[in-house]
């Protein structure tokens, strides 16, 4: 992340050369919350916005995990250049390999044969009220799961399978679990209180302008899968309509939908998932994931999540300054996710959980601090996974053993 600010609006995810995703420091292990027992894990994502809706990510898996580099675009109907995937695309796929990975370690726990297995996993949400000004706050809906299993295990143990795996999944607990998240903001390199959000009362965060001297490149000599995150050409039927511009102060009711699609790489827990936004000519983009604890050649299923949650979070804050007018830039950010796990696989009292997140705001502007707090509140009123943090909804699961609904 460059510490120049004024080269930022130069800046794309194009220009650097590199691709979307790829390892940029080697852990020493991959993370507990992914083995299959107790465990707690903080994932910390420092990310900052780019040119238009752009955003770079840096990911660390947990204090011993690697360090992944990703980068996120909004659509055409948005304004942004569809060349990355969207941050709810990023939150999709991680649900999907978190999902899948519990599933598998509970499998192995139980000594259940798990032949072929793909998902369809869909998220809702929706937004009411009103951009321009400022009251728009999103909603999240249940997702709804559709798991593909061949296996020559019974009925009833497959169906306990699927649901103790999304009682095990820290992705899952994002949805089902209600918390409250908390802030700290910076105006121009100096911390103010937060009064209008819960303040964070952890210790000053560094920020990533500071802490990286250039642009993150790829590392080299790593053992990375190929193609970790890609668009492929693919595209929903019809034409693009473009978004509220920000004129309309009527109260609306936003839906937007995500589709993703999942299967299995290696059946020892590598995952790709197919998403895309749920609109006329929107692009499909595929994100790798690894779930294996021997593995680390893609981001987890819970770096997914922390990043997707990061971005969409930015880009509301960029949405917003747009809006608003507001003479604010340099938006970045450091977020602290934790996951937690408690119980056995093997017993059906394994349990995964997440911690409230916390998000430090980096903001540089002409503005006073009241208006930087503002931009700050309205972004997260409005984030669609700051309310899913702060929201309990429980998925709609649907099971098919071999070709037959259970």
């Amino acid at each position: 992340m460059s510490t120049m600010e004024a080269t930022e609006a130069e800046e794309t995810i194009e220009s650097s050369g590199f691709p979307i995703g790829f390892k940029f420091r080697q852990g020493t292990a991959r993370p507990a919350i992914l083995g299959a027992g107790p465990a707690r894990d903080v994932y910390v994502t420092e990310a900052r916005a780019i040119d238009g809706y752009q955003k770079e990510g840096i990911v660390h898996e947990g204090e011993t995990g690697s360090v992944w580099r990703m980068a996120t675009d909004e659509g055409l109907h948005l304004g942004g250049a569809d060349v990355a995937p969207f941050p709810l695309g990023f939150f999709n796929a991680g649900l999907h390999s978190d999902l899948i990975g519990r599933l598998l370690k509970i499998a192995a726990a139980r000594g259940i044969q798990i032949d072929g297995l793909k998902l369809d996993l869909k998220n809702g949400y929706y937004v009411i009220g009103s951009f321009v000004r400022g009251d728009a706050k999103g909603h999240v809906e249940p997702s709804r799961l559709h798991f593909e299993i061949s296996s020559p295990a019974p009925a009833d143990a497959i169906s306990n399978l699927v649901h103790d795996a999304i009682k095990a999944s820290p992705a899952m607990a994002t949805m089902s679990t209600s918390v409250e998240s908390t802030f700290a903001i910076y105006v121009n390199g100096r911390r103010r209180v937060v009064t209008s959000l819960p303040n964070s009362n952890s210790p000053d965060a560094t920020d990533p302008y500071k802490t990286y001297a250039a642009v993150p490149s790829p590392l080299d000599g790593s053992n990375e899968l190929d193609d970790l995150i890609w668009k492929t050409g693919e595209t929903n039927e019809g034409e693009i309509e473009p978004a509220i511009n920000g004129t309309d102060d009527k109260i609306k009711r936003i839906v937007r939908t995500i589709a993703g699609d999942s299967v299995l790489l290696d059946p020892a827990g590598v995952v790709e998932t197919d998403t895309v936004l749920g609109l006329p000519g929107m692009s499909n983009f595929k994100l790798k994931s690894d779930e294996r604890v021997n593995g680390d050649q893609a981001p987890s299923g819970l770096a997914l999540i922390a990043a997707g949650i990061a971005f969409c979070y930015l880009t509301q804050i960029e949405r917003y300054t747009i809006h608003q007018k507001f003479n604010i830039r340099g938006a970045r950010l450091v977020q602290y996710t934790p996951f937690t796990l408690e119980g056995d696989p093997a017993d059906g009292s394994w349990k995964g959980d997440i911690e409230p997140a916390d998000t430090h705001l980096f903001l540089s502007g002409d503005e006073d601090d009241e208006t930087h707090e503002k931009l700050m509140k309205i972004a997260a009123t409005v984030c669609y996974l700051h309310a899913t943090l702060a929201d309990s909804v429980r998925a709609d699961v649907k099971i098919s053993l071999n070709g037959n609904a259970i």
